[in-house]
């Protein structure tokens, strides 16, 4: 399935993007390292928080198919960026809080969901991605 986003230059190294399916719209700005205001997510922001937002989905959908109860589940990404050989995501660091109820079998389950989340499969070798599972 196809999805269509637009999004527009709005001057001053910002842009808003459209969700056409749902209209929905998010803004962005340049980093202060890469001579924006830093005022609203950047790109690079959204692309770590694409990681961290898909792996709490594929892991509700995982969970939901199976009756395990995750809601209330946390993600915390840490995004540092490199330089060589251009300007790029060098590493993601995801730290993902389940519950502590959850048995060993479901741990394993939603654990292989989160590896193989469809963002991280999009990344390049150039990013470096490191999860964590904390059980509170």
């Amino acid at each position: 399935m196809a999805v269509t986003i637009r999004a527009t230059y709005e001057g001053d190294l910002r842009c808003t993007a459209i969700h056409e399916p749902s209209g929905d719209r998010i803004a962005t700005d340049a980093p202060v390292d890469n001579e924006g205001k830093g005022e609203r997510f950047s790109p690079t922001d959204l692309a770590a928080t694409a990681l961290a937002t898909c792996v709490l989905t594929v892991m509700g959908v995982a969970a939901r198919k199976r009756g395990w109860a995750i809601e209330g589940a946390r993600a915390r990404v840490v995004k540092e960026m490199g330089a060589v050989p251009r300007r790029h995501i060098a590493r993601l660091e995801l730290t993902i809080e389940l519950p502590a109820s959850l048995a060993p079998r479901a741990r394993t389950v939603l654990e292989r969901a989160a590896r193989e989340c469809p963002v991280a499969s999009s990344l390049g070798p150039s990013t470096s991605v490191l999860v964590r599972f904390d059980y509170v």
